[in-house]
């Protein structure tokens, strides 16, 4: 009931936060670009929440990820106001915003292809399964790039916002780095934090008898 109480806050706080960057964002279509995978999301979450729900810890990290990418997409990754205070403060020669967009792009699909491949039995626990699951967080931001690059072929110049590479050459491989950093985060103890919670739900689901 406590969990469920808080599932709803989190899609509340969500939904909100996606309708108030939609009424008057920077760019339009850069905005839909950037909060599709939210609308992609999220139906996927409510579809499988009875049959398969996942960690509280996942739904949490979920939530976020989505608010930096509707944030993302309100102003545009070169905006944020955020990431200018980041970017004065650190004295930093570009907005930094994206690269947390970024390191959340490897520490979600890594839980979440942990907690998948772990709860399903296809891997056992211990270093496989942690090796695997940063492989499809990695695959999954090479994909992500692969997108960038291709909404850039059809728009030209008009995916500069898209893209937000702000001038650098080598905003690709730092986006990927950042990535893999996000994923591997998840070793430094929130992989014990995600067992915890998975051994609970796995008793509540247990059949009787």
């Amino acid at each position: 009931m406590q969990n469920n109480a808080l599932y709803v806050t989190l899609g509340l706080i969500v939904l909100l936060a996606l309708i108030l960057s939609g009424i008057q964002p920077y760019d339009r279509a850069t905005w839909l670009l950037e909060v599709s995978p939210v609308l992609l999301a999220t139906p996927v979450l409510l579809a499988t929440h009875h049959r398969f729900p996942l960690t509280r810890l996942l739904y949490v990290l979920i939530a976020f990820h989505a608010l930096v990418l509707i944030l993302g997409g309100a102003y545009t990754y070169a905006r944020v106001p955020l990431g200018f205070w980041v970017q004065e403060l650190f004295d930093l020669q570009r907005n930094p915003y994206d690269k947390l967009g970024h390191f959340m792009q490897g520490l979600v699909p890594m839980l979440v292809a942990r907690e998948i491949l772990l709860r399903q039995r296809y891997v056992t626990p211990g270093a496989m399964l942690n090796f695997l699951a940063i492989c499809v967080a990695l695959a999954i931001s090479a994909f992500y790039e692969l997108i960038e690059w291709w909404v850039a072929l059809i728009a030209g110049g008009g995916a500069t916002d898209f893209l937000g590479t702000q001038g650098d050459p080598w905003d690709t491989q730092s986006d990927m780095l950042l990535a893999l950093l996000g994923a591997s985060a998840v070793l430094l103890g929130i992989d014990r934090l995600q067992d915890r919670q998975i051994a609970v739900l796995e008793t509540h689901n247990k059949p009787e008898g």
